[in-house]
């Protein structure tokens, strides 16, 4: 497949820091390190900014946010993300890679029940109780002092602050009672997702996801419309057209070359099927989503 976005490592944009799995940091200092980082990109890690002074707005995924003060959001691999801030920005940035908190754990499965890390920009996104923030910005500051004055067991000192920090964060979304009490509907849902993620550009059809859930079609088509209200080929088709968003940010892909990375037949079938869902074609979202970032 073509390299379609450009892609963000941690250790691209860890000069001065020597591990390749976290990176934290002021976000002030982040910015003015990396002045080239506002065109739309996505990362090959997990992401999260904390603001504390500035405006403007931010995407996540073609939906887009306000930057408010005792705002924080966060991104999971793969989502597509550009800033456009007003004035002076700050706050706290940390990138880190699955491995790093997972290695920690367990139960493999926890950070799945964080609602905020689920992919959905609307989940993503949360504004802070303002009796919440001191606390919350306090944890940053230990966090940010650990990478600054290196100590024993440093890292793992910075894993459980993290810990900490998605607990409070969890509170604050009011999902605290409900952590890690999926229901099987939901726990079908999470496993046909993830399996979309691993084989949306081969696999199109919900009968073979069924197959791999070891459930009938009907069965999973009357699950996705119980717990989100659609059915299992909308959920497929809803993944592939995020993609073809994705990938239509990217200038330098023609269509024809967009349709194949999504393992289309031809650019024609393409553009019916871009346009049956979003109301434009290809094209048409290209101009328009280009246009509000010049």
């Amino acid at each position: 497949m073509l390299q379609s976005i450009p892609t963000i490592d941690i250790c691209t944009l860890a000069d001065d820091i020597k591990q390749d799995d976290i990176l934290i940091s002021r976000f002030a200092s982040y910015l003015d390190a990396h002045k080239n980082l506002f065109f739309p990109h996505r990362h090959s890690f997990y992401h999260l900014v904390l603001f504390t002074d500035g405006g403007g707005s931010h995407t996540i995924d073609f939906e887009s946010f306000e930057v408010r003060p005792g705002q924080i959001y966060f991104m999971i691999p793969g989502q597509v993300h550009s800033w456009a801030f007003e004035g002076f920005t700050d706050g706290y940035i940390i990138n880190f890679s699955s491995s790093f908190i997972q290695s920690f754990l367990l139960r493999s499965g926890y950070f799945d029940n964080f609602n905020f890390l689920n992919g959905n920009p609307k989940d993503e996104v949360v504004d802070l109780p303002a009796n919440q923030l001191p606390e919350i910005i306090a944890l940053f500051e230990r966090i940010v002092s650990e990478v600054e004055k290196p100590a024993v067991l440093g890292s793992d000192m910075v894993r459980v602050l993290m810990l900490q920090l998605f607990i409070l964060i969890n509170r604050c979304q009011g999902k605290g009672d409900s952590f890690g009490k999926q229901g099987y509907n939901q726990t079908l849902i999470r496993n046909f997702q993830k399996l979309i993620e691993q084989h949306y550009i081969d696999v199109k059809l919900p009968k073979d996801y069924a197959e791999l859930l070891y459930i009938t079609p009907n069965h999973l088509n009357a699950v996705c419309k119980d717990v989100l209200g659609l059915s299992a080929g909308e959920v497929i088709r809803n993944r592939t057209l995020l993609e073809a968003k994705r990938l239509l940010t990217n200038p330098r892909l023609n269509i024809s070359e967009i349709a194949f990375n999504l393992n289309f037949s031809d650019n024609s079938y393409f553009t019916k099927f871009f346009k049956k869902i979003e109301g434009i074609t290809p094209e048409e979202f290209r101009k328009k989503t280009l246009n509000n970032k010049s």
